[in-house]
């Protein structure tokens, strides 16, 4: 077993041993994730190489990279802190580029588990932009940077080393052969002293870790076989856009179709609609139309019916949650990390990939800093770990109970069961409470306080002895008068 504690030349900046050049690191995967931690190791290396198997875009274009690219991306609080953090200013980046910015519950007509939510004052905002333009703004910060460069399009198709350390990748050009993607060349060595893994759900690392003689990480699955499919339309609501910015209808295991409609930067509206396994949104127009006529109340398949098509629908089936534990012990080589999507991918309809990869950048980041502890590989990735660790909680807690999942992650412990009850109760009061329950719930589940939040005393009181609040007996398409609406 690789002892980690031995490997802390990795961490620091120094003259490397993969080159002339100095310490080198490589970042597999030019998305949020690998731009992000491209942007923390250019502090601590002499040079960063991101390797991306496209050629990316001048601007904000989606790409075939990026296949989830066309549907919905929401940015949450906790990925909005974390992303100023990094990047100071970029939020009022987004803002002024015309990202669209939702108050939650105020701007939303939202349901819920058999409940409308009150539209009261915002406790917290999301933006609900293209994941784009997000992109092409992270890309265009991050890749200013001299230290930086992308190699592609290129892909990584296995790693150089043994299972003591990582020193490299090998690369393929791709492109340029008939249409063949450049499957037939002959694969290069790039020689590093880091290797990040940010290649995304896909990753084929284990596969590479075990080529070279290490240990893949144990994997904990979770699939609700979920789909989606998304349309983009243009407004004809007197209603959207005015009184309110977005409709929403959250799925459970009672009622499990879901989606509604969101607000994009360029003043178009994405509608997107999901379905667990047997019942997946068609991606033909008449069936696309068709399934919003299956939620609980007709506002959606009504707005749809007035609203103007942009686009065909677009479908996507791959939402199973997947966490690769390379925190734990194992045969596995120094100066190799893994984040994003790579360590830990989740089922998007909860719209936590974009914060995550910004909070791990963050952890990674901090722990790189911290001049109390010595960097090493296992520490590091551990840190990526805890990072990942609440929005892998709330997800696929929420998985669990759907009807038809299936995977390895569906045990639920026994220490789990109390905590399960006093969720449900937190659930049935936070759409009606205005004050303490809401505030605190959107608060973890937009990633920008600890689930310890929810039982402190002041939220515990409520939970346990006050009331179920009033909500609306139909979908509130106003504010409440005091900041939110019935």
């Amino acid at each position: 077993m690789v002892n980690h504690e031995q490997d802390t030349g990795s961490w620091r900046r120094s003259h490397g041993t993969n080159g002339a050049n100095g310490r080198h690191a490589v970042v597999i995967g030019g998305s949020l994730a690998g731009l992000l931690a491209a942007h923390v190791l250019a502090g601590h290396a002499d040079r960063v190489t991101v390797v991306e198997r496209d050629r990316l875009p001048d601007g904000p274009q989606p790409r075939a990279g990026v296949p989830q690219g066309r549907h919905a991306h929401v940015l949450l609080e906790g990925g909005q802190l974390a992303l100023d953090s990094l990047l100071p200013g970029f939020m009022a980046e987004l803002r002024a580029a015309g990202a669209p910015r939702v108050g939650m519950p105020a701007d939303m007509v939202s349901w819920s588990d058999g409940t409308w939510f009150r539209r009261t004052a915002p406790t917290t905002h999301i933006y609900t932009g293209s994941r784009a333009q997000i992109e092409h703004l992270v890309r265009e910060r991050v890749l200013a940077n001299p230290v930086i460069t992308v190699v592609g399009p290129a892909e990584a198709v296995g790693l150089v080393g043994d299972a003591s350390r990582v020193r490299g990748v090998l690369l393929r050009e791709r492109g340029g052969d008939a249409g063949n993607g450049g499957a037939g060349r002959e694969p290069r060595t790039l020689l590093a002293d880091v290797v990040v893994d940010a290649s995304g759900r896909g990753s084929r690392a284990p596969q590479w870790l075990g080529a070279i003689g290490a240990e893949a990480p144990e994997e904990e699955t979770i699939d609700t076989g979920l789909a989606y499919a998304s349309r983009i339309y243009r407004n004809r609501s007197a209603n959207l856009g005015t009184e309110s910015l977005a409709y929403w209808v959250y799925p459970n295991a009672s009622q499990v179709h879901g989606g509604g409609v969101l607000p994009l930067e360029d003043g178009t509206h994405l509608a997107i609609f999901s379905g667990l396994r047997g019942c997946e949104p068609p991606t033909d127009e008449e069936g696309f139309t068709a399934f919003a006529a299956r939620f609980p109340h007709p506002f959606v398949h009504e707005w749809l019916l007035e609203a103007e098509p942009q686009t065909p629908p677009f479908g996507f089936r791959s939402t199973a949650n997947v966490r690769r534990r390379y925190d734990r012990s194992g045969r596995r080589p120094a100066g190799f990390l893994a984040t994003g999507d790579a360590l830990c991918t989740f089922n998007p309809v909860y719209g936590q990939g974009m914060a995550v990869a910004a909070q791990c950048a963050v952890a990674l980041r901090d722990t790189l800093d911290d001049p109390r502890r010595t960097p090493t590989t296992r520490r590091v990735q551990q840190a990526l770990f805890a990072a990942s660790r609440q929005a892998w909680d709330i997800s696929a807690g929420a998985d669990r109970s759907m009807p038809g999942a299936v995977g390895s992650g569906l045990a639920t412990r026994a220490v789990e069961r109390p905590v399960g009850w006093y969720l449900k109760r937190v659930q049935q009061r936070y759409p009606g409470d205005p004050d303490v329950v809401g505030p605190a719930f959107r608060s973890v589940l937009t990633l920008s306080a600890p689930v310890t939040t929810l039982f402190s005393p002041r939220v515990a009181r409520a939970v346990l002895f006050g009331p179920v609040g009033a909500t609306p007996a139909g979908p509130p398409m106003r504010r409440d008068a005091a900041g939110g609406g019935v």
